[in-house]
């Protein structure tokens, strides 16, 4: 991933992964499970609870476009009862992102938390952490939002990461400091250099030297 352009793609793609393949991957884990300690035991209990898991996230998305209220409580309930299944972090996402649309970014910033704390996905992990970056920004947490996307992450985040801290150190007056994390976020792009990136830098430099 180049740069945040391609979050909601990423989350999209894993999103559907999950639901081609999700029933067929517990399956499977369940039928190899099944020759140590039985069949019928799993096909009777943790399929089905895994199978039920897999409705019910289907039945929250499925509520977004069509009432607000009922989508954000169904979506509450799921993620506290299912904290374990991959699509506890997946559905946090969903919220969040919800949330940040009606500009609720408290709200936003606690379900971005839940999404880190409920996957061992890699890349689950670093959208929700770029994201919770924006949204502690929002809220004026600036170092901390420095020290969220400081956290290890995958190297094609680098220059997502790189242009956080700018706009986070910008928002504190360190124009220095944020026309270098700028230009490192434009070095780590390549040759996918996002036009609001270039923007962002051009126009930093140019009020730098209106200001001598």
């Amino acid at each position: 991933m180049a740069d945040h352009q391609t979050e909601e793609q990423q989350v999209e793609a894993i999103k559907a992964f999950w639901q081609d393949n999700g029933n067929s991957i517990i399956a499977g884990l369940i039928i190899g499970f099944a020759g140590f300690i039985g069949y019928g035991y799993y096909k009777d209990h943790k399929l089905t609870s895994e199978l039920n898991v897999s409705e019910a996230y289907q039945d929250v998305i499925a509520l977004a476009d069509k009432d607000d209220k009922a989508y954000r409580a169904a979506g509450d309930k799921f993620v506290q009862e299912n904290a374990d299944s991959g699509y506890s972090a997946l559905t946090a996402l969903a919220l969040a992102k919800d949330a940040a649309e009606h500009q609720d970014w408290q709200q936003a910033e606690q379900y971005l938390t839940t999404a880190i704390n409920n996957t061992a996905e890699t890349s689950i992990k670093a959208i929700a952490a770029v994201r919770l970056a924006r949204v502690q920004i929002q809220l004026e947490q600036y170092e901390q939002a420095i020290a969220t996307v400081s956290k290890t992450l995958p190297a094609s985040f680098k220059a997502t990461a790189e242009e956080i801290k700018g706009d986070a150190l910008l928002q504190q007056d360190k124009v220095e400091q944020a026309r270098a994390a700028y230009q490192a976020a434009i070095d780590a792009s390549g040759d996918n250099v996002a036009p609001i990136l270039q923007m962002k830098l051009d126009d930093l430099a140019q009020n730098i030297v209106l200001s001598k």
